[in-house]
């Protein structure tokens, strides 16, 4: 999905901060222990143990087609174990999108650490659950979905709901969703009428989530979800976010095996990882 920009990483700068003001000191000591680039996530352990996941942006790196030129497109690769956290934050917002995603699975796996020596941290955050479980569609509502999010997509099909998507590519829709799709010049419109909006954790890899939180009416209940998303929730909440829809990943060197094996979300739910709602107390 990729739609006008709005603050540029926002979101990612303002979340950094609470980890660094919440972990201080501990933070110089605490560097990549293992990671692996899959196909579909990007998954990293740290030192401590504690580990995180993000979406690998593959089709955002033109040059990644042949050996040669998607090389310099890569991050260090084999000298990527061993790097302090710091530095990973530090330079996560200068290069290309592997460098943001892999930056995003270290915040992720920082927020764990976060939650394993706070609990909640004032936060409620349901285990084995879905944002929308229990949601209840307003009368009459219209929806939004940004990305191509199958279980979403399939529920308000199932539900006979007014709904359109953004998606970039749109080879990702089935034939009876692609009437449904909404071209990037008319995103925001179809935003700000939107009652709900389901987001892709994946726009914080491309700096769209600001400009769809800016745009959405006041009062839509907006949902980000998604493993990327699986981090400390305040910078979320503070631009409106109901909840978020994440990971927490419970066994990282288990995860890290099924990712490098060209693991995704099927193979490692209930295994490695599972499913989290991060909401408001």
């Amino acid at each position: 999905m990729n739609t006008k920009k709005g603050q540029e990483s926002g979101i990612l700068r303002d979340t950094i901060a609470s980890l660094q003001n919440t972990l201080g000191d501990q933070l110089d000591a605490m560097e990549i222990e293992r990671i692996v680039i899959g196909i579909f996530f990007t998954g990293v352990k740290l030192n401590n143990g504690h580990g995180g996941l993000c979406f690998t942006p593959i089709k955002t790196i033109p040059e990644a087609v042949c050996c040669p030129s998607s090389a310099k497109a890569m991050p260090n690769s084999g000298k990527i174990k061993g790097t302090k956290v710091t530095k990973i934050l530090d330079n996560m917002f200068y290069g290309n999108a592997m460098k943001r995603s892999i930056g995003i699975a270290v915040m992720n796996a920082l927020s764990n650490t976060v939650w394993a020596m706070r609990g909640q941290n004032g936060h409620v955050i349901q285990k084995g659950a879905d944002p929308l479980d229990d949601y209840v569609f307003p009368e009459g509502g219209k929806a939004v979905v940004v990305g191509a999010l199958v279980p979403y997509l399939r529920m308000l099909k199932n539900q006979n709901r007014d709904f359109c998507i953004l998606e970039k590519d749109v080879s990702t829709l089935k034939p009876d969703e692609l009437p449904r799709h909404v071209p990037e010049e008319r995103a925001h419109e179809k935003v700000a009428e939107a009652d709900l909006l389901i987001i892709t954790g994946t726009t914080l890899l491309n700096d769209t989530l600001e400009g769809l939180l800016d745009a959405a009416k006041p009062g839509a209940d907006i949902f980000v979800v998604g493993p990327t998303a699986s981090m400390l929730p305040g910078a979320f909440f503070d631009r409106g976010v109901t909840s978020i829809g994440g990971v927490t990943v419970t066994k990282p060197d288990l995860l890290l095996d099924i990712l490098a094996e060209a693991g995704s979300g099927y193979h490692f739910f209930g295994k490695s990882a599972d499913k989290v709602v991060i909401a408001r107390p």
